[in-house]
């Protein structure tokens, strides 16, 4: 007698089949299905041989097939009818070795070979990690697990829904529901039995692993864990173990001075909100590097696989160094719907998904089905396979040295949305469509909607869960691992636990020798790269730097780092390549979203980094910032989230130096998006020269929880400050420069301000011409390396007092400001100052183009001449004297742009200016094009 065990491919392929059978059709095998004989019902035995190769019954001949269709395909996904297939075999006579051992030694290795794409380290080897048991668990396992999925899927209902009673321990009413319903259950269950199935395999083999879930909106599911494993409770005493603690918990989630929905800061085990989708994978990967026993099980929604990040994420594997790092276990959660559409991968065929994968370098398995009881024989013999090929990985890279790049496993877990809830509500569908996306009922208003809700809560069976007191039962209890083991305790999840800090060599070690103000000229980013250098040295032992950037390292002038590391590169390398290795400690990979993942994962794990990038495409990355900002704002006011490493960013080849790329690299505007957060968690450093680079960068390597940014040019500029100089100016944030100023003894007559190395240069210039020109005009120079002393004293802690502010630039004297980003940002954190009257702030006004350098700043009139045109504007007492004064400054510009068009570079008195030389001395003619970008 034949019986047909469907493997489910498609919802088209289950209603022809279905529909088939209902009309009498031939029972034919159809694609997506796979018929063995079978004995009828119930006298189904699994009878395991115990001649290997032999077969003594009908179920082993099923078991023979059926392995060798696991081995080729990755995948299990059996029902039979409307029953799961592990109910045909009854389970109380499997042995526990419960393995098909059917399976000849020649048959296990085409079985193998078939399924591998380019997992070196497998070929030609046998090993039981390639092998998926068909039902690894025991009755008392399937029994306990099932128990405790239920428990999970019970606290993630009663958090979007109850308000109190919360084991309906008497009829629910309308009272007992919140007055509104906030959260997410789609993604729930399946999130759900996932954990449950991780607990299981750290437990028993002490894995070190947490759990990142792009679709975060699952808060209910990872706060629900947190609460069963005990953790909750520990960092959240009033949220006990009890039935008060229970809807405490319940009342608190989505509620006014209660948690957020999504897996927020507050929820322990997290290091990934995913309210913004794209950022698992990155995530993942930052956590994994440099930790060589973490896996990190990192659940992919199928909406989020719609994200140019995400799409970007997958790479990572070609990061992943086996012999130091950690492994990601990618899950792409395929329940077939977003918010009110479906999702693209869970519509195509699934020998085309399996393609995808295997492209991208991974051996997908594929786990499918609605009927629990299947689900869960079938991801446990998955997983079990799973670990079993990360640890033979490792194994072989640590042990062997192998480091070719691997085919790391995935699995595919396709589950209906919203499973387990009602299956229509109100005559529409809801389980297994989109309407279960959110909350799958509103208006509880009426009557029968608390019905539905009370039969849905009780279907989970809750008084075999809980006991008396409202607790987790200990024999279900008992499946979570205890300790750090538990991936809601897990200390890579506070990463503040295992921080250590860096080895720092002196920066000062590394100054420019200053002689005379303005007089060497220097690559402050080349300065800065030499001391990273050294930090990385320092910190090879301890494996807890890197270096992350876009293809812009050396661009950046950092390329001092790789004569003591090299890329980190696993794909092919070509023996032309410039420093790549598995072992580098550089990462380069021309993906902005991709560094600042990484970047973040790494940070949040314990761990320090720099980033570095073109200042203009760092926007790329401005929600992603977003995201973090706020993560650390909030972690701010939890006591038991511990301070990380700072997330660095230094912006190079700025608004002032993409001359010769043009007006699309022209943006100095991510530090307006940075101010908008908070002031204890943003920082704005613009250092005008090396020595001040090098002490900024200094600070920010042993700041926590911060986001520094650091903007300096990497094109030769003159040096202004000695060191003692620069450790002086930026411990103050700004200060005048009295070597540039002429109004000691007195008040000046004008202040003219600069913040960044170009307005810098530009205001020294000016205030040159002024001494030649208007010997008698007192000016103050006052230069900002810390943006945010510009703001008050209650608006930033960094932020000046409104008499220290006035004793700086004056109650009521004109201040001519060159900023080197949007003049308004100058305005905005300025407006409330005693002579914001009499602030005049020059700046990038969108306007560039491929030009010369001085040319860029003509063009935005943030230039010297410009910048002494504003002085004599705003002073009227210098009279007729000016005006011949300023007519002279017009036809410098006049003859500027005449020079440019003719010659193509700018006038050498522009270019070789230095301070304190006569305007009239011919100067040296310094480099000003870029093809040392890549030297």
């Amino acid at each position: 007698m034949f019986f047909p065990i469907r493997f489910y491919r498609s919802r088209r392929q289950r209603e022809c089949s279905h529909s088939s059978r209902e009309s009498g059709a031939s029972t034919r095998p159809v694609p997506g299905s796979f018929y063995v004989p079978l004995p009828a019902p119930p006298q189904i035995r699994r009878t395991i041989s115990g001649t290997p190769g032999g077969v003594r019954s009908h179920s082993d001949q099923a078991a023979l097939q059926l392995s060798r269709f696991f081995c080729a395909s990755g995948r299990f996904c059996a029902k039979l009818g409307h029953r799961s297939y592990a109910q045909h075999f009854q389970m109380q006579d499997r042995p526990n070795t419960g393995k098909i051992s059917s399976v000849s030694a020649t048959e296990s290795r085409l079985c193998k070979e078939a399924s591998m794409t380019s997992l070196e380290t497998a070929k030609g080897k046998k090993s039981a990690a390639n092998e998926i048991l068909a039902t690894p668990l025991s009755a008392d396992d399937l029994r306990l697990m099932d128990a405790y999925w239920r428990a999970s899927n019970y606290l993630s209902v009663g958090q979007i829904y109850l308000l109190d009673n919360p084991l309906l321990r008497e009829p629910l009413k309308r009272e007992h529901v919140k007055p509104r319903l906030l959260g997410h259950w789609g993604t729930s269950p399946g999130l759900n039995m996932l954990y449950v199935h991780l607990n299981r395999v750290i437990r028993r083999d002490d894995l070190e692993m947490i759990y990142i879930i792009g679709p975060g909106h699952g808060g209910p599911s990872l706060v629900g864990h947190a609460y069963l494993e005990g953790t909750y409770s520990e960092f959240y005493p009033n949220i006990s173990q009890d039935a008060e603690g229970m809807q405490r918990l319940f009342k608190q989630f989505s509620f006014p001075g209660g948690i957020p929905s999504h897996v927020a800061p507050e929820t322990p085990g997290s290091i990934h909100e995913g309210g913004e989708l794209g950022y698992a994978l990155s995530h993942a990967y930052g956590a994994a590097f440099d930790n060589p026993d973490l896996i990190v099980a990192c659940v992919v929604g199928d909406g989020e696989a719609e994200t140019g990040p995400l799409a970007t994420g997958w790479q990572g594997n070609k990061f992943l160094n086996p012999a130091r790092d950690g492994c990601v276990l990618p899950i792409l959660h395929l329940n077939g719907y977003k918010i009110a559409n479906p999702c693209f991968l869970a519509r195509i065929p699934e020998d085309e998904l399996r393609k995808f994968f295997e492209g991208m370098g991974y051996r997908p398995y594929f786990v499918e089905g609605s009927d629990p009881e299947a689900v869960h024989q079938t991801l446990a013999g998955v997983l079990d396979t799973a670990v079993a090929e990360i640890r033979q990985i490792w194994d072989d890279a640590r042990s062997n040295g192998n480091l070719k790049r691997p085919a790391w496993p995935m699995i595919v877990f396709r589950t209906p949305k919203g499973w387990t809830c009602p299956p229509e509500i109100d005559g529409k569908k809801c389980e297994d469509y989109w309407r279960s996306h959110q909350v799958p009922m509103g208006e509880m208003d009426r009557p029968e909607h608390i019905r539905i809700l009370e039969q849905w809560m009780k279907s989970y069976r809750p008084e075999e869960l809980f006991d008396e007191s409202g607790r987790l039962k200990s024999e279900i209890a008992s499946l979570a691992p205890s300790g750090r083991r538990r991936m809601s305790d897990n200390p890579h999840a506070n990463g503040g636990l295992l921080l250590r800090d860096l080895k720092m060599p002196d920066f000062r070690d590394y100054a420019v020798e200053v002689n005379g103000h303005g007089a060497p000229v220097a690559e402050s980013a080349r300065m800065m790269g030499m001391f990273l250098r050294d930090v990385m040295k320092a910190n090879l032992e301890s494996r807890n730097f890197r270096l992350f950037s876009p293809d812009e390292n050396n661009s950046n002038r950092w390329q001092d780092v790789l004569a003591v590391t090299d890329r980190c590169y696993m794909a092919e390398i070509y023996p032309e390549d410039d420093h790549l290795s598995p072992d580098g400690r550089v990462m380069e990979v021309l993906s902005e979203h991709q560094c600042q993942g990484w970047l973040e994962g790494y940070l949040l794990t314990g761990r320090h980094g720099f980033f570095s990038c073109y200042e203009a495409f760092i926007h790329i990355i401005d929600s992603m910032f977003n995201q973090h900002a706020k993560w650390l704002k909030v972690c701010n006011e939890i006591p038991w989230r511990r301070p990380i490493g700072s997330l660095n960013y230094f912006l190079s080849s700025h608004v002032w130096r993409q001359d010769h790329n043009g007006f699309s690299h022209q943006d100095p505007g991510f530090i307006d998006h940075v101010v908008n957060k908070k002031a204890d968690v943003i920082r704005v450093y613009l250092p005008p020269d090396a020595n001040t680079l090098l002490c900024v960068t200094d600070h920010c390597l042993r700041s926590r929880n911060y986001v520094n940014v650091v903007v300096a040019g990497k094109q030769p500029a003159p040096q202004w400050l000695t060191m003692s100089e620069a450790i002086r100016h930026c411990a103050m944030g700004l200060s005048i420069w009295d070597w540039a100023s002429s109004d000691q003894g007195s008040e000046p007559d004008v202040v003219m301000a600069c913040c960044g190395d170009v307005p810098t240069l530009e205001t020294l210039a000016a205030v040159q011409l002024l001494r030649e020109h208007l010997p008698e005009l007192k000016v103050r120079v006052v230069n900002v390396v810390n943006l945010m002393k510009l703001q008050p004293a209650e608006e930033h802690p960094h932020g000046l007092s409104d008499r220290d502010f006035d004793g700086f630039f004056t109650r009521d004297k004109p201040i001519i400001f060159a900023f080197h980003g949007y003049p308004w940002l100058i305005h905005r954190l300025t407006y409330r100052r005693t002579n914001h009257a009499n602030l005049h702030v020059r700046g990038y006004k969108e306007e560039g183009t491929t030009t010369t350098p001085f040319d860029m700043v003509v063009l935005n009139e943030l230039d010297r001449f410009h910048l002494v045109g504003d002085v004599i504007d705003r002073l009227p007492q210098l009279g007729a004297r000016a005006a011949y004064f300023k007519q002279a400054i017009q036809a410098k510009l006049i003859e500027h742009r005449q020079h440019i068009e003719q010659y193509g570079d700018d006038m050498p008195q522009i270019s070789g200016w230095k301070w304190g030389a006569k305007s009239t001395t011919p100067p040296a003619r310094p480099r000003t094009s870029t093809e040392g970008d890549n030297v």
